[in-house]
């Protein structure tokens, strides 16, 4: 199954962004955020700001070895993932508000979050592409089901919040773990009476790595619909998802501002799906995907500042 991921791009290529990335995280967490803290409003706009700009030059890289048409791929695919990855933000805030996590620890715990989501994602869009390469209507299946996926989000923009803690994934942990509900979000175990135990920051780690799950079934799929070079689809998943807890930290108080990116998510998905359908009657140009993925994205952010959701009302 791995071999799909070497199919387009040398190993020095996969071994030097994986050596970026680790630098850039363990600059991270290692120098910047060595102690436990609640970045700022700043730091968060000014970390966000570096994963763009590194997902740019690597777009520019991308352009001088690959050529115009992968870059457009790339970026396409960034921009896809990046706004997919803002029902990641929807579900970090009821997470973090169920579990009752300190401002404090919440970097930490999405750092290792990120470092979890790599190596599934790796896993899924091998798998993703072995499939497509092996049985051509499993493009018609990602498609449909991606269609599905927009109409269902679009149909029911507002759903009842189940609470994590008490979900079937939450009892299985602590059935089979032994589990220590005062443990805090310092450590993933502590010991009592020379016995280990798990704490609530392993069991919020376990359930954001499935919630990851949940979304990359989504997003693999949709990333697919507009690049099969998997180093491309790899690359683009993976700095959207490094951006994602700067962008928390910078969003998650006025997320419910844009309240129209639900229904831009809906239209996007349902619209690659489309275009995963109809890949071999009609082929969109890759430049023509990043323009409606990016008119969608900047109609709703701007109608969502220019009608604004009513104090208490539901989008």
């Amino acid at each position: 199954m791995f071999e799909a991921l070497f199919s387009t791009a040398p190993w020095w290529a996969w071994l030097g962004f994986h050596l970026l990335v680790i630098a850039m995280l363990a600059l991270d967490l290692g120098v910047f955020n060595k102690d436990a803290h609640a970045p700022g409003l700043r730091e968060a706009a000014w970390w966000s700001a570096v994963w763009v700009m590194l997902a740019l030059v690597f777009n520019g890289v991308v352009w001088k070895g690959m050529g115009s048409v992968k870059a457009a791929e790339f970026l396409t695919g960034y921009l896809l993932e990046k706004s997919l990855s803002v029902d990641n933000l929807f579900v970090f805030i009821l997470l973090f508000t169920a579990f009752q996590v300190p401002a404090r620890n919440q970097h930490r715990i999405l750092y290792w979050g990120v470092v979890g989501a790599m190596l599934l994602r790796a896993v899924m869009i091998a798998a993703g592409i072995t499939l497509l390469n092996r049985f051509s209507w499993m493009m018609f299946l990602f498609g449909a089901f991606l269609v599905y996926t927009g109409i269902k989000m679009l149909v029911l923009r507002e759903q009842e919040a189940a609470d994590p803690r008490r979900g079937g994934l939450a009892r299985a942990f602590q059935r089979f773990l032994p589990f220590d509900p005062e443990g805090g979000y310092e450590h993933f175990l502590v010991t009592r009476d020379r016995r280990r135990y798990a704490t609530p920051m392993l069991l919020l780690l376990v359930i954001i790595e499935a919630t990851d799950l949940v979304f990359a079934v989504d997003s693999i799929p949709a990333v697919l619909s507009v690049t099969r070079d998997p180093f491309l689809a790899y690359t683009s998943n993976i700095f959207a998802i490094l951006g994602l807890r700067s962008l928390y930290f910078l969003l998650a108080r006025m997320v419910d501002r844009f309240h129209l990116l639900k229904l831009g998510l809906a239209l996007i998905l349902t619209f690659v799906g489309v275009k995963m359908c109809i890949a071999r009657l009609i082929e969109i140009p890759i430049l023509m995907s990043l323009s409606v993925i990016a008119l969608i994205l900047a109609a709703c952010v701007a109608g969502s500042l220019a009608w604004p959701r009513p104090e208490g009302g539901k989008s």
